[in-house]
C-alpha cells in the first residue's frame, strides 16, 4: 500500500491491532486483508463456491488497498475482531415514559461501547411543566432528558477508539422549542450532542405567509399556544450565526423522499452528522469512493468507477450479514430494510486534477454527472444482488416494487463525514473543498514545519516558485493564496479555501449532490465571519430552495465569542500564593520508557495548584528532572498561569522512546504529565476556540496540529483526532 506519513500516524493511533501492552501487532495490509476476508464471507450465505469467496475477497482487498474505496470507521477497526460491531449510525426512539427513556439510554451506551454513534428525536416527550400522573408532578422536558444522555455519552470511551456522538433533533411545533434552540448557547453544555431543529412544510407555510403556527403537546395532540413562524426563524438563526448550532433538517420532505411508505414508519431523526436519515432501531453501515483516484489524462476513468461502485454495494451489503449488532431490535430492523451508504471523498482533489474551480458552473455540472453515475451504478449493483440473494424484507412497501424493480438494499448512497478515512487515503474531505492549502505540522521532535497541499506543492515546483518562506506566507494568510501576487491567477482560481468560497456555491455544491443521493449529505456551509443573521436566513432559504434535506452553518470565528474566559486573578499578598495547610488532590500513575512516572495533583476549587512529579529511584537524574518540572508547573500555576498553557507547552514534547501506557503513546516524561493535566483539567469542550480557516487557532488535544471545521466538526488533519467521533 502506498501510504502517506499522515496515514500511517493514523492507522496506528486509531486503527491498526494492539497487544495488552499497547504495541501494535498488525501491518496496514493485514488489516485490509482482515476486513476483506471476514466482509468476503457473507458470500457463504448465498451458496457461492471457495473459489468465488476468494475472488470476492480479491476484490475488496484491491479496493481498499488502493484507496479506491474505504468502509466507516467501525469496519475497518472491528471487522474479524472480537466486538464485531461494523456500522457507524443508529437512530433509537425516546418514546413519553421513564421506561423508553432509559432504556434508550441503555442502548446508547451498548451502540457507543461498541463503535457507533447515535440520534435521537426528543420530540414524543411532553414538555417540561406538563402535568404526570402517576405521580401527579409535572415534567421536566424533553431538554433535561437529553442532559442524562450526555452524562452516559460522557462515561463510555467508544469501543476504544473514538468518544460517542449524539444528534438531538426537536420538531419545530414542539412546545419547547425555544428552550430547544438555546439549550446550547453555553459551550459548556450538552457538549456530546450535535442538535438540529425538524422544520415542517406546516411552518415554512406560515413563515412564507408571515403567519403563526401552532405548538402541539405530543402526549394529546393538543395545540397549547402559537408562535410567529418568522420570530422562531429568527431565534433559530441567531443561534447559528453565534456559534453553529442548531442545525435544521427538513423532515416532511425527508418522509416525502424516503423509498418506504409510512406503512414501515416515519423518520424523526438522524445520526450525528445528519447525512443519514433512519426510522428508529435502524442503522447504517456507510463508505465512501475516493474519487481523487479516477482522473486519468485529465478524465474521469468512469469504466473503473463503475467497477469500484459495484464492488464497494457488494461489500457493503454483505457487512450488514457480518455485523454483531448490539440490540436485537437493530438486527431486525436493519435487515428487513440493509439500507447501505456509499458515498464519496476526494471530491476537491478531483476537481484540482480536472483544473475545475469549486465555486463554478462546472464544479455544480460535475457533481451532478459524477454522483448521477455512481446512484445509478449502485441501484444497477444492488438490483443485480437481489436476482441472487433476493429483495430487502420490505420490499413490497417500496417504491421498487410499485416499479417492479428488483432490489437487494433500501437506499444505497449517503454522502457522509470522512474524517479519519480521508485521511487514510490522503483524500480531500467528503465533497468539502480543501480547507487549508498550508499550515503549521507538527513533527515528532516538537518542532513545527509548514506543510502544503500536495497537489499546490506541485503546481507550484512546477512554477518553479516554490519556496518554504511562500508556504509561510500562505500559512500567515489563513491557508488561502487569495492576495498572494506571487501566485499566478490560474493557480488562485482552481485552488481555493473553504472560505474563499461564497455560501451560495458551498450550497450548489451540496444540492447538486444531493440530487443523486437517497440519504442526505453532510457538508458545512462556511460563512466568513462578517456574515449578518439575515445572511444566515438566506442560506436556510436558498438550501431550501435548492432541495437539501438539511443545513448546517459555521460563521468563521463565531465560537470565539465563547470562549470561556480566564477569572481575574485574585489580590495575593505581597509573598504570592499562600498554601493552605491541607489540600485535596490525586496521584495518577503511567509507565514511561524511564520507568513508572507517578503524578500527583493538589487542587483549589478543583483547579490544579501544584504537581509532584516521582518517577526513578531518589537522587537519580531522571528523578531530579521530574521534580523540577513539577516545582516549575506549581510556580506556574500559583502565579495565575492557565494550566491549558501549561498542557500545550509540554504535550508532545518527543524523547528517544515513546511507549504505550493504557491505550495512549506516552512520549516523554514532560508528555506524560501533560497528559494527566489535560485528562483531568482540560475536556474537549473547555476549550472551543475553533476558528474555521484559521491556522493559528484552536490546537489538536493529542498532537497540537491546528483543527479544522469540517463536514461540521473539529478534526485534525495530522493524526486523525476527530470531536465528534
Amino acid at each position: 500500500m502506498k501510504l502517506s506519513e499522515n496515514a500511517l500516524v493514523v492507522l496506528k493511533s486509531r486503527y491498526l491491532q494492539k497487544n495488552k501492552d499497547g504495541e501494535i501487532v498488525e501491518t496496514p495490509e493485514e488489516l485490509i486483508s482482515r476486513v476483506a476476508s471476514f466482509i468476503a464471507q457473507a458470500d457463504k450465505n448465498y451458496q457461492a463456491s471457495k473459489k468465488d469467496i476468494e475472488k470476492t475477497q480479491e476484490s475488496f482487498e484491491y479496493v481498499m488497498s488502493e484507496l479506491k474505496f474505504l468502509p466507516n470507521t467501525p469496519t475497518l477497526v472491528n471487522a474479524g475482531r472480537p466486538l464485531g460491531q461494523l456500522s457507524a449510525c443508529f437512530v433509537l426512539p425516546v418514546d413519553d415514559s421513564m421506561e423508553s427513556i432509559f432504556d434508550a439510554v441503555k442502548s446508547t451506551a451498548l451502540i457507543h461501547k461498541s463503535g457507533g454513534g447515535t440520534g435521537f428525536s426528543f420530540s414524543r416527550l411532553r414538555p417540561k411543566n406538563d402535568i404526570v400522573s402517576s405521580t401527579m408532578g409535572v415534567s421536566s422536558g424533553p431538554i433535561s432528558f437529553m442532559k442524562v444522555f450526555d452524562c452516559a455519552t460522557e462515561a463510555i470511551k467508544q469501543g476504544g477508539v473514538r468518544r460517542g456522538a449524539n444528534m438531538g433533533i426537536l420538531r419545530v411545533d414542539h412546545p419547547d422549542i425555544l428552550d430547544f434552540i438555546h439549550c446550547k448557547e453555553s459551550e459548556n453544555a450538552i457538549n456530546n450532542f450535535n442538535i438540529s431543529i425538524a422544520i415542517t412544510d406546516r411552518f415554512l407555510d406560515a413563515l412564507e405567509n408571515d403567519d403563526e403556527y401552532e405548538l402541539i403537546n405530543p402526549r394529546n395532540g393538543e395545540i397549547v399556544s402559537r408562535l410567529k413562524a418568522s420570530f422562531v426563524w429568527d431565534e433559530i438563526a441567531h443561534g447559528a450565526h453565534k456559534n453553529g448550532e442548531p442545525g435544521i433538517v427538513f423532515i416532511d420532505r425527508i418522509n416525502k423522499y424516503h423509498p418506504l411508505s409510512e406503512d414501515v414508519g416515519k423518520i424523526e431523526a438522524t445520526n450525528p452528522c445528519g447525512e443519514q436519515p433512519l426510522l428508529p432501531y435502524e442503522s447504517c453501515n456507510l463508505g465512501s469512493i475516493n474519487l481523487g483516484k479516477f482522473v486519468k489524462d485529465k478524465k474521469i476513468d468512469y469504466d473503473e468507477l463503475a467497477n469500484v461502485t459495484k464492488i464497494a454495494v457488494h461489500f457493503l451489503d454483505n457487512v450488514i450479514d457480518m455485523n454483531k449488532y448490539p440490540i436485537s431490535q437493530i438486527e431486525e430492523n436493519t435487515k428487513k430494510n440493509r439500507k447501505i451508504g456509499l458515498g464519496v471523498m476526494g471530491f476537491a482533489d478531483l476537481l484540482i486534477d480536472l483544473g475545475i474551480p469549486y465555486d463554478s458552473e462546472d464544479a455544480v455540472a460535475l457533481a451532478k454527472e459524477v454522483m448521477g453515475f455512481i446512484q445509478k451504478t449502485s441501484k444497477d449493483a444492488s438490483s443485480e444482488l437481489a436476482k441472487v440473494r433476493g429483495n430487502f424484507p420490505n420490499y413490497d412497501y417500496s417504491v421498487y416494487a410499485k416499479e417492479k424493480i428488483p432490489m437487494r438494499n433500501a437506499t444505497t448512497t449517503t454522502i457522509a463525514p470522512t474524517g479519519s478515512i480521508s485521511m487514510i487515503a490522503d483524500a480531500s474531505s467528503g465533497i468539502e473543498p480543501i480547507f487549508a492549502l498550508a499550515y503549521y505540522k507538527q513533527v515528532l521532535d516538537g518542532k513545527r514545519l509548514p506543510y502544503t497541499y500536495e497537489r499546490l506543492f506541485n503546481a507550484l515546483k512546477e512554477e518553479g516558485i516554490y519556496s518554504d518562506s511562500l508556504a509561510e506566507k500562505i500559512i500567515e494568510n489563513r491557508g488561502s493564496l487569495k492576495g498572494i501576487d506571487a501566485i499566478p491567477e490560474h493557480i488562485k482560481n482552481v485552488f481555493v479555501t473553504a472560505m474563499d468560497i461564497d455560501y451560495k456555491a458551498h450550497i450548489d455544491i451540496q444540492a447538486a449532490f444531493q440530487e443523486f443521493t437517497d440519504n442526505a449529505v453532510s457538508k458545512t456551509i462556511n460563512m466568513v465571519n462578517s456574515a449578518t443573521v439575515s445572511d444566515v436566513k438566506n442560506a436556510y432559504n436558498y438550501a431550501y430552495k435548492k432541495g437539501l434535506k438539511g443545513i448546517t452553518i459555521y460563521r468563521d470565528g463565531s465560537r470565539e465569542v465563547q470562549v470561556l474566559v480566564t477569572p481575574k486573578k485574585e489580590k495575593q499578598n505581597k509573598n504570592g500564593f499562600v498554601r493552605p495547610l491541607t489540600l485535596e488532590g490525586f496521584t495518577d500513575k503511567i509507565k514511561t520508557s524511564r520507568g513508572t512516572l507517578y503524578v500527583t495533583v493538589n487542587t483549589v476549587d478543583n483547579k490544579p495548584i501544584e504537581v509532584f512529579a516521582n518517577i526513578g529511584k531518589s537522587g537519580g537524574d531522571i528523578s531530579a528532572l521530574s521534580e523540577a518540572i513539577g516545582r516549575l508547573i506549581s510556580i506556574a500555576l500559583q502565579n495565575g498561569v492557565d494550566v491549558k498553557n501549561i498542557i500545550n507547552t509540554l504535550i508532545s514534547i518527543t524523547g528517544a522512546q515513546p511507549i504505550w501506557s493504557n491505550g495512549k503513546l506516552i512520549k516523554s516524561v514532560p508528555d506524560g504529565i501533560a497528559q494527566i493535566l489535560r485528562d483531568h483539567f482540560q475536556k474537549v469542550s473547555d476549550d472551543k476556540q475553533v476558528k474555521s480557516g484559521k491556522i493559528t487557532g484552536e490546537e489538536c488535544p493529542e498532537c497540537g496540529s491546528p483543527l479544522e471545521i469540517v463536514e461540521g466538526c473539529a478534526v485534525c488533519r495530522n493524526c486523525g483526532y476527530s470531536r465528534c467521533g
